[in-house]
Formats: C-alpha cells, sequence, structure tokens
C-alpha cells in the first residue's frame, strides 16, 4: 500500500477491524516516512463480469459504482456511508443472482434504482449520462419518470 502523501510503500498496520457488517476489514495505517495516517478497506474480490454495450468483459469493480454515485451525489446532502451501503447492496443484490456475468445495463438500472430512492437530483444527474441525454426534453422526461415513480415527496427534509 502506497501513502497517500508521500508515495512510499512503507507502512504499519495500527488498527484492524471488521467493518461494514462483516463484509470489509477497514485497517487503520500509518506512513514509516512521513508519519501520516490513512485508512483502507479491504472486501472479497467479485469474481462477477460485467458484459458492456459492445461485448467487451471487465471484471466487477465496485470503485467505479461509487465513483459515479459520487459525481452523482456531489454536493447533495447524501453521505458516503450512504452511497457506499448502495454499492454493498448492488453488489450482494447481483451476486446473490447467482450468475457469473451481468450486463452493464442491469448494473445501470440497478444504480437508477438506489438512486431514485436515495435523492431524486442524484438520480437525474445520474441518468442524464448513463443515457446520454441530448436534449433538454430529455431531462424533463427523466424528471417526469422520477415524479412518476416516487409519492412526490421531498426524499430528504433539505429538498424543496
Amino acid at each position: 500500500m502506497k501513502c497517500p502523501v508521500c508515495g512510499s510503500p512503507q507502512d504499519k498496520v495500527i488498527d484492524s477491524r471488521s467493518s461494514k457488517n462483516g463484509e470489509a476489514i477497514r485497517r487503520r495505517r500509518e506512513c514509516l516516512e512521513c508519519k501520516h495516517r490513512y485508512t483502507t478497506y479491504e472486501y472479497i474480490e467479485s469474481s462477477l463480469m460485467v458484459v458492456k454495450k459492445d461485448g467487451r468483459r471487465e471484471p466487477f469493480d465496485r470503485q467505479k459504482i461509487l465513483s459515479g454515485l459520487k459525481k452523482a451525489c456531489e454536493k447533495r446532502p447524501i453521505s458516503v456511508d450512504q452511497l457506499e451501503e448502495v454499492v454493498r447492496s448492488i453488489e450482494n443484490e447481483l451476486q446473490a443472482g447467482g450468475a457469473v456475468e451481468v450486463q452493464a445495463t442491469a448494473v445501470g438500472e440497478l444504480v437508477m434504482k438506489s438512486l431514485s430512492a436515495l435523492d431524486g437530483v442524484a438520480y437525474v444527474r445520474f441518468a442524464s449520462v448513463y443515457k446520454s441525454f441530448r436534449e433538454v426534453s430529455d431531462f424533463a422526461e427523466a424528471v417526469k419518470d422520477f415524479s412518476q415513480k416516487g409519492d412526490g415527496k421531498p426524499a430528504h427534509k433539505n429538498a424543496k
């Protein structure tokens, strides 16, 4: 593990414990060079393969989903823990299906479903990239779809 500050590969583990409902190991580390402390998480590597639209296959990457969620939820009142829970839920649902391969569209639809329950603005942001919106009418349609799926109430107390 390289230190995020100085890049040194020399560190020591200060603390290690189960995290994320036992699905990860959280480790506190200290760089032996600059003494910076940082946290890492270890997860079980998924053998699940994602089949892209063009037919390419790549390993399921939880960080890729988390990155997309973070972009969609930027400046929204959603914690990283909530996003981690969404990723964990999606990963569990895909693995529970028992398939070795899953279509990328199925992963995208699970992300959309999770975001629609979490935050309407994040849902529309993600949909705009996922569905490659080209026109303002595409946004209007996504908002309409979201409104029809939900109960019309704000997803959280800060929503207007």
